[in-house]
């Protein structure tokens, strides 16, 4: 029976009931007076204000629980008990004199985080070099660990490193593991031996779903993937801890990327781990001994600027470097990310850019780990190749690199998506580098990517039913994806 018929009958029903059927009217009213003025408040995108309003008017208090748990929200409170944290472990920054001045400036001003530099980057490859790498780099730890992560599942890979810490931890390191509280929910195998050898865990944002009048954390999950070694070393990127990122454990692992930094930009990790700590914890007496663990080290050759978003902050920091970027370029934009769901502003910056001539490159999955996301990312492609835009799917694997490159020297590399959720409400880290060793060993990356990735042809056959329609619907969701 449709849905509207079982409404239609039970209002009916009501009929024979003295004034109820006047009081549910007046109480739906007044519940989208009240709820539809908050949403308007909020101010945000004027097509997402009207869905939500429209939601509400179509499923009367079904709509509210609905936007209770997954409605936009804002963290005011939690963003002041960050801000008493930020400046607790300041970095050492240089004058921004040349073309990437402009970026740096506003990256600074959108995340307190000024440009630094790296001694050493490692593009990691695939889950068994950033193993590798990590474990060794675990085992020579003498004072802290830190990690943070939004997904850690139960496999080979969390074991060896849940096994790496717990033997530091043993051993007097202080170990420091922050996880999402969704994203790494399936996973406390080693969680307890971890607590019970002197680690310490934390989980970020709890959803609270006992608590009526509290709105659950649904959506505002920390993405970011962080590994801090005694101050001096430090991991970040695309990889979380996962037999699905693992091609030793897994011969269909994701294609990723992963980065290993030295030098003064793991001050700005340590900076940014700090702070998620002591946000999802409440607490702060462990900031000085970080403090006094954190190395003052010489000024590297690699420019390297860490950038964070999150729905705490209005500026959509890693969103604007991204276009920022892309606007700047002179004559190449490379993308390749696994989850395409572009604004307005990144698509702009895109077809700007390639109508202007430049080289333009678009590397996307054939097929992601979500379908709904693919059928999105696909509505995307008409404005975009008739720009000039070359995109290409990549095939054998599924691919989960999350880099930009633009021109010669400029790289932005983290784990953030290309796509509404990464840059509005998750957690986001990302670090640009200025630098032509490392764009080039990143482009070459690119090219044997490409290899395998068939292009995109306009003009190819796309089914009304099989292809247009699919991916017409998903866009609409493109805001939640």
């Amino acid at each position: 029976m449709p849905i509207l018929d079982v409404f239609k009958q039970g209002w009916d029903a009501l009929a024979g009931v003295p004034y109820l059927r006047l009081y549910l009217t007046l109480g739906w009213a007044l519940y989208l007076v009240l709820l539809g003025g908050w949403i308007i408040l909020q101010k945000r995108e004027p097509v997402a204000t009207l869905s939500w309003l429209l939601g509400l008017a179509l499923l009367p208090y079904v709509g509210f629980l609905v936007y209770h748990v997954f409605g936009p929200q804002r963290i005011e409170r939690q963003r002041l008990r960050r801000a008493r944290v930020r400046g607790d472990l300041p970095a050492q920054a240089f004058a921004e004199d040349d073309e990437v001045a402009e970026l740096a400036r506003m990256a600074r001003a959108t995340t307190e985080l000024p440009m630094t530099t790296a001694s050493d980057v490692r593009l990691l490859v695939d889950g068994a070099a950033k193993y590798r790498a990590l474990l060794d780099d675990i085992r020579a730890a003498r004072e802290h660990i830190h990690l943070e992560y939004y997904i850690w599942d139960r496999g080979h890979s969390s074991d060896a490193l849940c096994a790496a810490l717990v033997e530091r931890a043993r051993a007097g390191v202080r170990v420091r593991l922050l996880l999402d509280a969704i994203g790494a929910s399936g996973a406390r195998r080693c969680f307890g031996e971890l607590v019970q050898a002197g680690g310490e865990l934390a989980w970020f944002h709890p959803t609270r779903f006992g608590h009526v009048w509290q709105r659950p954390w649904t959506n505002l999950r920390t993405h970011r993937k962080i590994v801090v070694i005694d101050g001096r070393v430090g991991y970040t990127g695309g990889m979380n801890v996962t037999d699905d990122q693992n091609e030793t454990v897994n011969p269909a692992a994701y294609r990723d990327l992963h980065l290993r930094l030295e030098g003064n930009a793991v001050r700005e990790l340590q900076q940014v781990f700090v702070e998620d700590w002591a946000y999802a914890t409440g607490g702060r007496e462990f900031i000085g001994e970080v403090v006094r663990q954190t190395p003052e080290l010489p000024r590297g050759t690699v420019r390297a600027q860490v950038i964070t978003s999150g729905p705490d902050s209005p500026w959509e920091a890693i969103h604007r470097a991204h276009v920022g970027a892309i606007h700047a370029a002179r004559r190449r934009v490379w993308l390749t990310t696994p989850y395409f769901v572009p604004g307005e502003a990144a698509m702009m910056s895109l077809t700007s850019a390639a109508l202007a001539g430049l080289d333009v490159r678009l590397l996307v999955p054939r097929m992601s780990d979500s379908r709904l996301v693919t059928l999105a990312a696909r509505s995307y492609f008409g404005p975009l190749l008739v720009a000039g835009v070359k995109v290409y799917e990549y095939g054998p694997r599924m691919l989960h690199t999350k880099a930009l490159l633009v021109d010669d020297t400029l790289a932005v590399v983290g784990s953030a998506n290309f796509d509404h959720r990464s840059f509005r409400l998750n957690f986001e880290v990302s670090v640009l580098f200025d630098d032509a060793a490392l764009v080039a060993s990143l482009a070459q990356l690119i090219e044997g990517e490409l290899a395998h990735a068939p292009r995109v042809r306009q003009g190819r056959h796309r089914g009304l039913l099989t292809a247009r329609l699919p991916e017409a619907l998903a866009r609409l969701l493109s805001p939640l994806l």
